[in-house]
């Protein structure tokens, strides 16, 4: 006898922080019931043989509600209910994500001398995600890049990039992120609020950010892919060289579009594969 009903998302995860209420047809309630870490109700509490309405709501998801019979047995076999994001946005499982640098890229493009684009891209960095279980805005990212990884495909110009007159990867061989704040910026997409921290400078910086889905990898772990951008000025973070040429053209443009497609794998250690 009892009450037993899954809870999942539309991707099929387990909503672990969930309520399942029950009224009789006076609108009484007769039980409530939370959710366990797998996302299951399993209550014992009697009831008389009847109709039900059940009610499911959880932090961050739109409610759902659906009629629930009541046999001789006492028994109520709900089975799975499917909440949706509110706002009809979904998100990875919460908990701890680690990105994987190996199936991840940090680029940034840059306009060269007013006409075209130098493209660029750092090899070396790592990061946390943290998908809040209760309320998406309280998740966090963190991020380290090491500057002397730059890459542009010149190595005359990634020397000069790795100098003084911009990075300056010796006195500041670190570039960090820290996020400070989530709010969601549309149906299917989310601003990230947080510091950055380069060349000695630390300011804040919003990430433009999409998530893209997850999935299961070849390896046994579970992937969530994301893309972000972001628009930097140089001299916000205090590089402030530039080479004018005779025509009064900048060489290097002063803002710079930061381009991040990330994927993360479940967990907090780093990806073996």
């Amino acid at each position: 006898m009892g009450l037993t009903a899954k809870i999942r998302t539309r991707d099929g995860w387990a909503v672990s922080h969930g309520v399942v209420t029950v009224t009789d047809m006076t609108g009484t309630q007769v039980l409530r019931a939370e959710t366990d870490a797998e996302g299951a109700v399993r209550d014992t509490t009697e009831l008389a043989p009847g109709a039900y309405t059940v009610i499911v709501t959880a932090v961050g998801y739109a409610p759902a509600a659906s009629s629930a019979i009541v046999t001789a047995s006492g028994r109520a076999e709900i089975g799975t209910v499917t909440l949706a994001r509110q706002g009809g946005t979904e998100l990875p499982p919460p908990g701890p994500w680690t990105i994987d640098p190996v199936h991840s890229s940090v680029a940034a493009v840059a306009q060269h001398l007013g006409i075209s684009s130098v493209h660029g891209r750092f090899t070396e960095f790592g990061g946390t995600i943290e998908i809040a279980p209760d309320d998406v805005t309280r998740s966090r990212v963190a991020a380290v890049i090491r500057a002397a990884s730059v890459d542009t495909g010149n190595g005359m110009r990634d020397t000069h990039l790795k100098s003084a007159d911009f990075l300056d990867v010796e006195r500041h061989p670190e570039i960090t992120y820290r996020s400070t704040g989530v709010t969601a910026a549309g149906s299917d997409r989310w601003t990230v609020h947080g510091e950055l921290s380069m060349h000695g400078v630390v300011r804040p910086v919003d990430l433009d950010l999409a998530y893209l889905g997850t999935g299961a990898d070849p390896w046994g772990g579970t992937r969530a892919a994301f893309r972000a951008t972001a628009e930097l000025h140089r001299e916000d973070f205090a590089m402030n060289y530039n080479q004018v040429l005779q025509a009064g053209i900048a060489a290097i443009g002063t803002t710079l579009r930061i381009e991040l497609d990330i994927q993360a794998v479940q967990g907090e250690f780093p990806p073996t594969a």
